[in-house]
């Protein structure tokens, strides 16, 4: 049994053939001649002829028909370059596809990034980007997960400024940023306001558990030791920034995020900030991405996009 798959593997070694070996061959019969092949491939008319010379010795038949005016196909010529075209036709497609993407305002940008910083950054400019980038295909993944962007097939993410990776490049795209506690003024007014850090542990707190890790994210103050926890209770618990704001504008519970995401909120007075001498900021957030990428013209859009809106 050996033997003979010993047998079959030296056989089909022996019919690899160089790439180059079948080009000289695609070329000869596209251009008619060796030296027409051997000026279009730009090498020398005796290296075509051993080339070719050389292939129908390992296949072990003619390929062409030659005279001293003619070179013609013959039947396993045809049959050849029936096959080799084709693949050669993809071959330089492939390589031009490679050449260009990422090099033109077209092709495809795939971005992960959590849901606040959707809304707070991406969310009011991705109608502009699209209208003015209309070839652009933008994919979003929204997770909150600490994700390797190159391993699941990713350009860039968005995240705040303290969770970036060191070897990526990171673009600033927001000044650092405010943390909040807020509530409704039903609930401010039922359970009253907190005056200290120490006052949450008495109230009801809406708490976020991250969908990745599973963990709550942390309450963390400012005090005259430095920053800290709160550990925080409450009986709702949300993966959801929308749904935790939902519940705080109808009264259940105490909220702690970035401030900005519910500016609107307080301005209209659903939900009022409370222990504000005692939040602290954030680094703001970053658009990052690894190096090779750093030249992917879709991307720089983007960011460039980002900018624009952001000055305004």
């Amino acid at each position: 049994m050996y033997r003979i798959e010993q047998l079959k593997e030296d056989r089909i070694n022996s019919m690899r053939l160089p790439l180059t070996t079948l080009e000289v061959f695609t070329a000869i019969a596209n251009h008619g001649s060796l030296k027409n092949a051997a000026r279009a491939l730009g090498l020398k008319p005796s290296t075509v002829s051993h080339q070719l010379k050389n292939l129908e010795e390992r296949i072990g038949t003619a390929l062409f028909v030659r005279t001293t005016r003619t070179i013609n196909l013959t039947e396993a010529g045809r049959a050849l370059l029936r096959g080799t075209s084709p693949a050669f036709e993809q071959i330089a497609e492939a390589v031009e596809s490679a050449r260009t993407t990422g090099h033109a305002a077209r092709g495809s940008l795939k971005l992960a990034l959590p849901e606040y910083a959707y809304d707070l950054v991406v969310a009011a400019m991705l109608p502009s980007f699209r209208n003015a980038y209309p070839e652009i295909q933008i994919e979003l993944s929204l997770t909150d997960a600490f994700e390797d962007i190159l391993d699941t097939g990713l350009h860039a993410g968005i995240r705040l400024g303290d969770l970036i990776a060191q070897d990526m490049i990171a673009i600033r795209l927001t000044d650092p940023l405010q943390l909040a506690v807020a509530g409704s003024p039903v609930y401010l007014e039922k359970a009253g306001t907190p005056v200290a850090p120490e006052d949450l542990l008495a109230h009801e707190c809406i708490r976020y558990r991250f969908h990745s890790s599973g963990e709550f994210a942390p309450w963390k103050v400012d005090g005259p030791a430095g920053q800290s926890d709160v550990a925080v209770t409450g009986s709702l618990v949300v993966n959801s920034l929308s749904v935790a704001v939902d519940a705080a504008r109808r009264g259940e519970g105490l909220i702690y995020l970035l401030q900005d995401y519910i500016a609107k909120d307080v301005v209209d007075g659903h939900l009022v900030p409370v222990l504000q001498e005692f939040m602290p900021h954030v680094p703001g957030f970053f658009l990052y991405f690894p190096r090779a990428y750093r030249e992917m013209v879709p991307l720089r859009l983007f960011v460039d996009h980002i900018r624009q809106r952001g000055s305004k």
